[in-house]
């Protein structure tokens, strides 16, 4: 069977508004998580968020986009996409082929816009505002359809926080099935106030950047972010890069707690070791874990745990949500990216934040950037209802 092989990459986030924003940032150990908020909240100025710095209306000049209706989240999906067509040299022809799908992932879509929502809900006049189509989940993923003239299979995905892993892992399957020859996967998510409130809800949002892993982590930062990748078979390359293989990918559901993993981390357990064995891989020849590491209670321990369960012996690994906050429906696809960053440029990222280990594990993260040669890694994403999904990337040599 050919191997499938990412041929393009696009990402907008709170550290950069490209891939290559992104990276240095990483390398640099500079997080974009911070109080100062352009978002209009009551916690705007009180929480630290992981936004784009970009403003929406700034989104809609650089991008071109006047027409009514579009949302931030949509605005920030064309960014990255946009990026990572080019990136792959993807024609108008290609992108209109039958054979080429559209898998997009959001876990709020248009209903980042929260307020107009609750307008539109409770209109006295049945006349709605230029975003009741946006709505829908699928809204961010329509979207793009049109604008690209997408001609393959389209379909989105709301797994929770594992939304664009999974969006990934059916791009991957579709192409295996002969069902598509490319696959456009990813996801996004704008912060909104629907998003916010419910975490603050939960009371597992940090006062403080986040501390993933740490013994005193005391919550997540919510992001936002766009992040799109360019699936294609091997023998389509014709001499173009790529920046590795989609060569494993596992999914699992915990069934343990609407918003918790179990004790004995059985679902991030699952979907790893489900991951490697599509890989056909061994607990050993896994380099690095790019790991879930929202910086909760319940998330850090169990996935600790699922960790010492199948590797014994830990790999090297981090969390780069202490970069960007939790994007939501945007972080396995963004994370995708920097373990494939990692992958093609035989380099690690420190996690940011840690100071001592949680006690029942004693797991240290990656704390420092440095270069190592990466043959294999995975990238790890849980989310509420326990979907739990791991993907594993390789070398392409």
């Amino acid at each position: 069977m050919s191997r499938i092989c990412i041929t393009g990459m696009g990402a907008i986030s709170a550290i950069g508004n490209s891939v290559a924003d992104n990276r240095a940032a990483l390398q640099q150990g500079i997080t974009g998580i911070q109080r100062e908020s352009q978002f209009a909240s009551r916690y705007a100025g009180t929480l630290p968020f992981g936004e784009v710095k970009t403003s929406t209306a700034g989104l809609q000049e650089q991008l071109n986009i006047t027409a009514a209706g579009v949302t931030r989240t949509s605005l920030l999906a064309l960014h990255a996409l946009q990026e990572a067509i080019a990136d792959a040299g993807l024609s108008q022809e290609l992108l209109m082929s039958g054979d080429t799908a559209l898998i997009g992932a959001s876990t709020v879509g248009g209903m980042c816009l929260t307020d107009e929502l609750y307008n539109d809900a409770n209109s006295k006049t049945g006349e709605g505002s230029p975003y009741v189509s946006s709505y829908d989940n699928a809204s961010v993923t329509l979207f793009l359809q049109q604008y690209f003239h997408i001609g393959g299979i389209v379909n989105t995905i709301n797994t929770a926080c594992s939304s664009s892993a999974n969006a990934i892992a059916f791009g991957a399957r579709l192409i295996n099935s002969g069902l598509a020859k490319r696959a456009i996967v990813g996801g996004a998510d704008s912060l909104a106030k629907f998003t916010i409130n419910g975490f603050k809800a939960l009371h597992i949002l940090s006062a403080e950047p986040c501390a993933p892993f740490d013994a005193d982590r005391s919550g997540l930062n919510l992001g936002e972010a766009g992040a799109f990748l360019i699936l294609e078979k091997e023998e389509y390359l014709a001499g173009r890069k790529a920046y590795g293989v989609v060569s494993g990918y596992g999914n699992s559901n915990d069934s343990f707690h609407p918003s918790s993993i179990s004790a004995e981390g059985e679902g991030p357990f699952l979907s790893m070791q489900r991951a490697m064995d599509k890989a056909g891989l061994t607990p050993s020849s896994i380099d690095v874990i790019n790991a879930h590491g929202t910086a909760t209670e319940n998330n850090d321990e169990t996935e600790s745990v699922a960790m010492q369960r199948l590797f014994g012996k830990v790999p090297v690994f981090m969390s780069t949500k202490s970069y960007t906050g939790h994007t939501l429906g945007a972080a396995g696809a963004i994370e995708a990216i920097y373990s494939l960053l990692k992958l093609y440029h035989g380099e690690i990222y420190g996690s940011l934040h840690f100071n001592q280990p949680i006690a029942a594990t004693g797991l240290v993260p990656q704390l420092q950037y440095t270069n190592m040669d990466i043959q294999h890694i995975m990238s790890n994403s849980f989310g509420f209802g326990g979907n739990c999904s791991s993907l594993v990337f390789s070398k392409i040599g």
